[in-house]
């Protein structure tokens, strides 16, 4: 629940003195921390400026009528305010994180460090090409081995996400179809297909026409043949799919796309799993974007900057957006302007104003590089290893969703081991948290009931990945020994407890007011 200045509060007691047990309301270094706006106060600031010299406003009627009201701190203040919000967060730096189909793995420092090198850290997109050759010739190497791994023709670095880069990808198979004069409707998306593939079908003015997934988790090859025809421009198929599953028949299913002319866009997202292993341009993939952050260690999440290239085949490579590298003479050109195209490039526009971020290529291009060709492929061998290890120890005590077929990178669950015990997907999840772990990613894939899917990544130890079994081992029993209250209590040792996540989904809380000044009667001030 949420009080009246949209702060969650512990529901047992609106007070947190009363909840912990203390006076300050802190539990030794768990130490309560109210809104910055609650800390600071409007009529003092932790610097001193020297009043502006008087200005003649530009703003005409937009110009603010009532004060920015925005609380003054001091530094302490500041910087204690903030430290106390990250150590209330769960991160990578902390524990196992098993969120599925996310890849959060651990970040080496060496890529950061790398990152920070002066030259690259401080580079502006502004800057003279003839001022960052070192920045040109980077990327040159990222493309020459995101191609190489891929074994496709071109790459479009500036993407900034996977999602990004699945609209750069169907832009160019627009682009394409557009200069063979077609203006086909339809595009495929399997089931098990990451929700974003729909979503840019649609975005670009396609139906959608889905495709069921078989009882076995994957594309059944016919029911692909069934939809096809000649109104079809693509199929966008996630491999290994959001099962966890290797998607067996995608040769197949290439093959009768391309017989009716169309392309097949390939969801690389999960493309950590196969890395070095085997390569998307040959199981007929004519697009496919790569999520750095997933395969190659980048940064993942936190609104900050994200990167997700696009790989093309010879087919789709001509449709490349501005800006691009073309690989000359003396080295890489970075093509910027439509009038410095060669004539058989057909850029279908530009996806951003730049490159893409210069800080992620770095970061990738580390990982690559310390790693090496057979360590890339072990990485992704240990990650598959990780999630069947996974799958072995809880198959037990856990329902597994596809006991039949050996799972990728991650493994997925259903919620049947928890038939007739009073204890929710949810539940699960919430006890989770009381143990220290960040639940696994819950209710996806839709096309299993109850989904609960983990992806340990290769990051893992063994001991590591011993604990998070032994966790939930211990979880399931406890829900089939009817030890109800344990979980639907959850979390208890949280700094909030569980919040009505549907009422703060439809009614958020989203401005912070005052709370009305509240006068103490003589015998309430007695008491």
């Amino acid at each position: 629940m949420m009080n009246q200045n949209g702060r969650p509060t512990r529901p047992e007691a609106a007070n947190a003195a009363e909840t912990v047990g203390t006076f300050t309301g802190n539990a030794a270094l768990d130490i309560e921390e109210p809104l910055i706006f609650e800390v600071g106060t409007n009529e003092a600031t932790g610097v001193d400026l020297p009043d502006p010299a008087p200005v003649t406003s530009r703003l005409g009627g937009h110009a603010r009528k009532t004060a920015v009201n925005l609380p003054g701190l001091t530094e302490p203040e500041t910087m204690r305010h903030y430290v106390r919000l990250s150590r209330q967060n769960y991160a990578i730096d902390l524990g196992l994180y098993p969120l599925g189909s996310c890849t959060m793995k651990h970040n080496p420092r060496l890529n950061e460090k790398m990152a920070r090198v002066p030259g690259f850290a401080d580079i502006h997109p502004l800057q003279p090409l003839a001022t960052v050759p070192g920045a040109i010739e980077l990327m040159a190497e990222l493309s020459h081995w995101l191609m190489e791994m891929t074994g496709m023709a071109a790459v479009a670095l500036s993407p900034k996400a996977g999602a990004h880069g699945e609209l750069c990808g169907m832009m160019a198979i627009k682009a394409a179809l557009k200069a063979r004069g077609e203006t086909r409707s339809k595009v495929l998306v399997p089931e098990s297909a990451h929700g974003t593939n729909p979503a840019t079908a649609a975005l670009l003015g396609y139906s959608v026409v889905s495709i069921p997934a078989r009882a076995d988790g994957t594309v059944d090859v016919e029911a692909v043949r069934e939809r096809l025809d000649e109104d079809v421009a693509a199929i966008m198929l996630t491999n290994p799919n959001t099962c966890g599953l290797f998607e067996r028949d995608i040769v197949e299913m290439a093959e009768a796309v391309h017989a009716v002319g169309a392309y097949f866009y390939g969801d690389g997202a999960n493309f950590n799993a196969i890395m070095g292993k085997v390569r998307p341009g040959d199981l007929g993939i004519d697009a496919m974007h790569i999520n750095l952050h997933k395969t190659f260690s980048t940064p993942h999440g936190g609104g900050g900057p994200g990167a997700g290239p696009v790989v093309l085949s010879d087919k789709l490579a001509a449709y490349a957006p501005l800006p691009y590298l073309r690989m000359e003479a003396g080295g890489a050109v970075l093509v910027e302007h439509p009038s410095d195209t060669e004539a058989e490039a057909h850029p279908f526009g530009r996806m951003t104003a730049f490159h893409g971020q210069m800080g992620m290529y770095v970061r990738a291009l580390s990982y690559m590089m310390s790693h090496g060709e057979d360590g890339l492929r072990q990485a992704a061998e240990d990650a598959v290893l990780s999630a069947n290890y996974v799958k072995a120890r809880l198959a037990d005590v856990m329902t597994v969703a596809y006991p039949e077929r050996p799972s990728m990178h991650e493994v997925l669950f259903k919620d049947d081991f928890l038939d007739g015990t009073g204890v929710s997907t949810l539940d699960f999840a919430k006890a989770m948290i009381d143990e220290g772990f960040h639940p696994m990613t819950m209710y996806f894939p839709l096309v299993v009931h109850g989904a609960m899917l983990v992806e340990p990544t290769e990051s893992e130890s063994r001991a590591s990945l011993d604990l998070f079994i032994a966790t939930l081992r211990d979880l399931a029993m406890a829900a089939s020994n009817g030890q109800v209250e344990r979980f639907k209590q959850a979390p208890q040792h949280a700094p909030r407890r569980r919040l009505d996540e549907t009422r703060a989904a439809r009614s958020p809380s989203l401005r912070w007011t005052p709370p009305e000044p509240r006068s103490i009667e003589p015998a309430e001030a007695a008491e």
